[in-house]
């Protein structure tokens, strides 16, 4: 195997990481206003994914940062055709970020709601997005035999990446219902445990569609045993949270998510950015990527680092495992 071969799977793998963390974040922040029935029940949430929200993002830093180096090609076009939808995830990161952090500076009604309004509508918007963004690079996009972008915004608003970003909400708002489930305590726990079951059978209708959708398309055997994995976990998940094992579940929907990303890879496999003008302008592995001195460097620095930064994180979530619930929170002055 290439180095430039090694280095898209390792960029998959972050991507897998990054969903399978951020997506349980996103799914808490649209829970705070489909679960969470006053302001206490909504620090309860938030409290959740206090000690490793921002943690979880560095997953997505490593992932663009790895494009960028590895396969700068990629990461221009990809950067330059997708510019608008990337620049409101950022917009929305950003005060995502802020609103977890300014909530409660200050104790006025209309302040905090205020914030609490922007990390739902921050934790919605993202996750949608993300499905559409990924749904287009694996149906291929307008590219010519320069490698640049030649279609428009509206080009990637069609069905197949619009159903992609209505199955990571769902998804995501799932698995972060699991992880209420998990993390909480008395009647949110139980409201938890319910609402996952209704949005995981949602989630299993537009997945299975989804997924169909690109096996079809552009799959084989390997993106079959991946579809096949993610579709069986996603009912694992359901089940186990229907008798009440939220641990189990909430593996089960990590591994659903895992699956579905690894499987749109490897439908990309050796593409990394389709052209839908002519097959042979798309963007590969081999005319994307870097130098093969660059690529070995940089797996030297990733064999060094990336032990580092899952020991620290998987220290922060171990200290942080305990449940929590309304009895948890301290009254408000």
């Amino acid at each position: 195997m290439e180095l430039h071969d090694v280095w898209f799977v390792l960029i998959a793998v972050l991507w897998i990481g990054y969903f399978f963390l951020e997506g349980f974040d996103f799914g808490i922040g649209v829970l705070t206003k489909l679960l969470a029935r006053d302001r206490t029940e909504k620090r309860v949430l938030i409290n959740t994914i206090g000690p490793v929200w921002d943690g979880n993002e560095v997953w997505l830093l490593t992932a663009g940062g790895a494009t960028f180096a590895a396969f700068p090609e990629w990461y221009a076009t990809l950067f330059s055709g997708f510019y608008l939808p990337l620049l409101i995830i950022l917009v929305c990161l950003i005060v995502r970020g802020v609103a977890f952090e300014y909530r409660a500076k200050r104790p006025e009604e209309n302040w905090q709601r205020n914030w609490e309004q922007a990390i739902f509508w921050t934790s919605l918007i993202p996750a949608f997005l993300w499905g559409v963004a990924f749904g287009n690079i694996v149906r291929g996009v307008k590219i010519d035999a320069q490698m640049e972008y030649v279609g428009n915004f509206w080009d990637l608003l069609n069905p197949y990446a619009l159903l992609g970003g209505l199955v990571t909400l769902t998804l995501f708002t799932f698995h972060g219902a699991v992880f209420a489930a998990l993390k909480t305590l008395g009647d949110i726990r139980t409201r938890a445990r319910a609402l996952a079951l209704k949005l995981g059978l949602v989630t299993a209708v537009l997945a299975l569609v989804f997924l169909i959708w690109t096996q079809v398309d552009n799959g084989d055997g390997w993106s079959l045993l991946a579809m096949v994995i993610a579709a069986v976990s996603l009912v694992a998940a359901i089940g186990a949270i229907k008798i009440g094992r939220e641990g189990w579940s909430f593996a089960f929907s990590g591994i659903a998510i895992a699956a579905a990303v690894a499987m749109l890879f490897l439908t990309l496999f050796p593409n990394v950015m389709p052209s839908s003008l002519d097959p042979a302008w798309s963007l590969t592995v081999t005319n994307a990527s870097s130098s093969p001195y660059t690529l070995k460097i940089m797996t030297w620095c990733a064999g060094i680092a990336t032990p580092l930064v899952l020991l620290y994180q998987s220290w922060t979530y171990w200290v942080f495992r305990k449940r929590i619930g309304t009895q948890n929170i301290a009254q408000a002055h």
